[in-house]
């Protein structure tokens, strides 16, 4: 029983290139999917990524996209190799903790979004975005519900975001050695609440997350 539902559910997570196909019969030429990590975490940015992928797309691992949550770090890292090797263009953008705090996370991610929209070589002609609406943008766009799971597009930019983001609290627990950041990577873990217990929250820790608020003190 168990195994017939994991078969069926990596049947219905597998994503899929039917809307970038609808856009291209559309007329559309470089469709960029956009997604973020981070989101959720305790500590560190929020980091998006907003990826144009070639069409028709024809290589012996496209058919591995998934949304990055659902990968190993190991298939994450394979995947964004060979994403990057091929893409028209990825952008990516990066907002911080003291920002995601003045602005809230919702408002950090948009901003986050819009750089890495800024940072693609070739301006994309519409937008698939996971779950959000981007204000202020010329591309027309879509926002997807779960469309890391769904469009194809959209989960290579989470996996994009997702490795860029990685890497980057991999770097930051060098700086801010004892929370096991490199390990967690700033989400609330066991181990990482119990950090924040022990030692405080460090200058990347979000302070207007409830569990670093409990933590900060007056």
């Amino acid at each position: 029983m168990k195994a017939s539902e994991g078969i069926r559910t990596s049947r219905v997570i597998r994503p899929t290139l039917a809307e970038e196909n609808s856009l291209s019969a559309q007329g559309y030429r470089l469709v960029a999917g956009i997604d973020e990590a981070g989101r959720g975490a305790l500590a560190g940015p929020v980091v998006a990524a907003a990826v144009i992928m070639p069409y028709p797309l024809n290589t012996p691992w496209s058919g591995e996209i998934r949304d990055s949550k659902l990968l190993s770090p190991a298939r994450r890292e394979y995947l964004f190799g060979h994403i990057s090797e091929v893409a028209v263009s990825i952008g990516t953008g990066m907002v911080p903790a003291d920002i995601i705090d003045s602005q809230n996370i919702i408002q950090a991610t948009l901003l986050a979004m819009k750089q890495a929209l800024t940072r693609l070589r070739q301006p994309p002609d519409y937008l698939l975005i996971d779950h959000l609406h981007l204000p202020d943008v010329s591309p027309p766009q879509k926002g997807i519900t779960n469309g890391d799971r769904l469009c194809f597009s959209i989960a290579c930019a989470s996996i994009i975001a997702k490795v860029v983001r990685d890497r980057f609290m991999v770097q930051l627990d060098r700086v801010y050695p004892g929370y096991g950041l490199a390990k967690h990577k700033g989400y609330g873990t066991r181990e990482h609440l119990l950090c924040l217990q022990q030692r405080g929250p460090c200058p990347i820790h979000r302070r207007s997350f409830r569990p670093v608020m409990e933590v900060s003190g007056p």
